[in-house]
C-alpha cells in the first residue's frame, strides 16, 4: 500500500501520512490518516450531517453484504477535533491485507475537522487505548497470522542545539505521532529548549522576533544514533 505525506496548507509544512483503505463487500474506498497516537478506525456514516462529513466519502452500510452493526456508541477527542459515532463490524482491506469482521466506527457527528483532506482515521496504537473497545486492525491482522510483530514507536535519544545536549541527555522514550504536526514533551525539557532559543513567554505561547528567525539554530533530534535537524523555519510560525 502506498502512503502519501500531506502538505498542511495552513503552515506550509508536511503534516500527515494518508493512504487508501476499503471497507465492506463490495469494497468502498476511503482515504484515512494513519495515526500512531490512537487505536480506532472510523469513517463517516450516511447518518452524519456535520459539514465535514458531507464533504467526504460516507460509508453506505446498506450496500455491504458483510456489514454487521453493534448497538454501541463511542466518542473520541483529538488534539484538533472530536467525533461521535456508532460501532460496527465489516471487512477492511489495507493493500493486500484483509481483516474480516473488523470492528470499526461510523461517525454521526464531527467537530473541528473542517478543511481536512482525509475521510477518517486509522489508529495504530495499542488495544487498551481503543474508545470503541475493539481490537485495532493491525493487532487483528497479527492475531490471524497476516503480519508479524507490529511496531509503531521508537526511542528518542537526545536533543541538541548548537551541538550541546539540552534535553533527554539520558535518552527519552517517545511516541511517534503521525496524526499531528506538533512535538510534545515534558514541560521542563521544552522550557529548557525555549530558553536556549531566547523565546519570550506570553500566555500559553512563546515568541521570537521575525528578524532573528534566520539566525536561530536548528534543533537536532537524535533517534537511534541518526541526527534529524529541525531548522528554525520548521519550528516557528509566522
Amino acid at each position: 500500500m502506498e502512503m502519501q505525506k500531506v502538505v498542511g496548507e495552513r503552515y506550509g509544512c508536511q503534516m500527515l501520512y494518508m493512504g487508501n483503505i476499503t471497507i465492506g463487500t463490495p469494497p468502498q474506498e476511503f482515504q484515512v490518516v494513519f495515526d500512531t497516537a490512537s487505536s480506532d478506525l472510523w469513517v463517516p456514516s450516511v447518518f452524519c450531517t456535520s459539514p465535514t462529513c458531507v464533504s467526504h466519502v460516507m460509508f453506505r452500510h446498506l450496500e455491504s453484504s458483510t456489514f454487521r452493526p453493534i448497538r454501541k456508541t463511542f466518542s473520541i477527542e483529538y488534539g484538533s477535533g472530536r467525533m461521535k459515532g456508532v460501532v460496527a463490524h465489516d471487512t477492511v482491506r489495507i493493500g493486500d491485507l484483509v481483516s474480516t469482521d473488523q470492528q470499526f466506527g461510523l461517525s454521526v457527528a464531527e467537530y473541528g475537522f473542517e478543511g481536512i483532506p482525509f475521510d477518517g482515521v486509522l489508529g495504530l496504537n495499542y488495544p487498551n487505548l481503543s474508545f470503541t473497545g475493539g481490537i485495532p486492525i493491525f493487532d487483528n491482522l497479527k492475531n490471524h497470522g497476516a503480519i508479524s510483530e507490529p511496531v509503531f514507536a521508537f526511542y528518542l535519544s537526545n536533543i541538541s542545539l548548537k551541538r550541546q545536549v539540552i534535553a533527554c541527555s539520558g535518552g527519552c522514550e517517545a511516541l511517534v505521532d503521525t496524526g499531528t504536526s506538533l512535538i510534545h514533551g515534558p514541560r521542563r525539557l521544552v522550557n529548557n529548549i525555549l530558553r536556549f532559543l531566547g523565546a519570550t513567554p506570553r500566555g500559553s505561547k512563546h515568541y521570537v522576533s521575525c528578524f532573528v528567525v534566520h539566525k536561530l539554530s536548528s534543533i537536532i533530534f537524535t533517534i537511534n544514533g541518526i541526527n534529524y535537524p529541525l531548522p528554525a523555519q520548521a519550528y516557528t510560525i509566522k
